[in-house]
């Protein structure tokens, strides 16, 4: 008999604070440098939509393995249900125990936003205070509590092409953090203004090009997970120190990809994966001047050592539902 422990969104919020999460997800990357992390990604396509899967193990106070599936079909919000709904099953690896199955929203969510921060301390300016932010979704929000938990952020410009929603976020950010936000009367003034931006969109066309990015910021580019998505236009990452999480993803599926194709970049012209700047191995900032991009598509790592702290807290604290798998 094995017992799981069962975790729904509320519980992984609760258990799993910004702070803690963008340590564990720190470690992940840093333990990259010291051995091999496996990792395996599966797509599977439906009629109506489509299955990702991306799983990993890490050692921690054992060796976890997360498989987290994530399905995605864009004709949900129609009939009342989210476009994506996931879960996350984590492993014991020395022996395949099911130890939990969790929500996979509020771990992606946090996850995500916590590699952006990660990237932030090695990539932004330490006096960086400013944020213009491009896309008033809930990943937008967890970017900015992310970025304030490493930067000391005073205030926050926000845009999105539906002018209602980016007001309502803004209000709403305003209150979950204390910072000063507002909507963006131009999104490339307020890049242009900021120490740090971010795009985190669905946009197939670039929305920042190199005239919408001064010297000395800090880009967290976080849409692009897939070859259609595209925000960044390639002539800017030809002309900044591009960073990401995972070279092979990034050539594949974000924004680095569209340089690669047009012809203006290759592989050769990353200066490092995330990994390799936490450990030391390559440099991340080395002027005030620079514009560095960190290409984000998100790594299987960040989800089993998310998933892994939360359960060794549901385990502490006795939270969850605990069912006997094979009884």
């Amino acid at each position: 008999m094995t017992e799981t422990i069962v975790l729904g969104r509320r519980d992984v919020a609760e258990l799993l604070p910004m702070a803690d999460c963008i340590e564990a997800v720190e470690a992940a990357f840093r333990a990259q440098g010291d051995a091999e992390v496996p990792s395996a990604v599966l797509g599977l396509h439906a009629p109506a939509g489509g299955f990702h899967i991306k799983a990993a193990g890490l050692r921690r106070k054992r060796l976890y393995v997360a498989v987290k599936i994530n399905a995605n079909f864009p004709g949900n919000p129609q009939n009342g249900l989210p476009t994506i709904q996931g879960l996350v099953a984590l492993y014991d690896g020395n022996d395949g125990r099911p130890l939990a199955v969790m929500d996979s929203m509020e771990v992606t969510a946090l996850r995500t936003a916590a590699a952006t921060a990660v990237a932030a301390r090695a990539l932004a300016r330490r006096e960086a205070a400013t944020i213009a932010l491009c896309g008033c979704g809930m990943q937008g929000a967890y970017q900015v509590r992310a970025l304030a938990v490493v930067r000391s952020i005073s205030s926050v410009s926000v845009h999105d092409r539906d002018g209602a929603r980016a007001a309502a976020f803004a209000a709403d950010l305003a209150t979950q953090t204390g910072l000063r936000v507002a909507v963006a009367k131009s999104w490339p003034a307020s890049a242009r203004a900021a120490d740090i931006v971010v795009t985190c969109t669905t946009s197939t066309s670039p929305i920042l090009g190199i005239e919408d990015v001064r010297a000395g910021t800090f880009l967290a580019a976080v849409g692009a997970d897939n070859p259609e998505k595209h925000e960044i236009d390639p002539a800017l990452l030809a002309r900044s120190r591009v960073f990401v999480d995972s070279l092979d993803q990034a050539a594949t599926i974000g924004d680095l990809h569209h340089a690669i194709d047009r012809g203006v970049m290759g592989r050769r012209d990353v200066q490092a994966e995330l990994w390799e700047v936490v450990t030391g191995r390559k440099a991340g900032r080395t002027s005030d001047d620079e514009v560095t991009v960190f290409d984000s598509t998100g790594v299987a790592v960040e989800d089993v050592a998310a998933a892994a702290l939360v359960y060794e807290r549901a385990v502490a604290t006795g939270r969850g539902l605990r069912v006997e798998l094979g009884a």
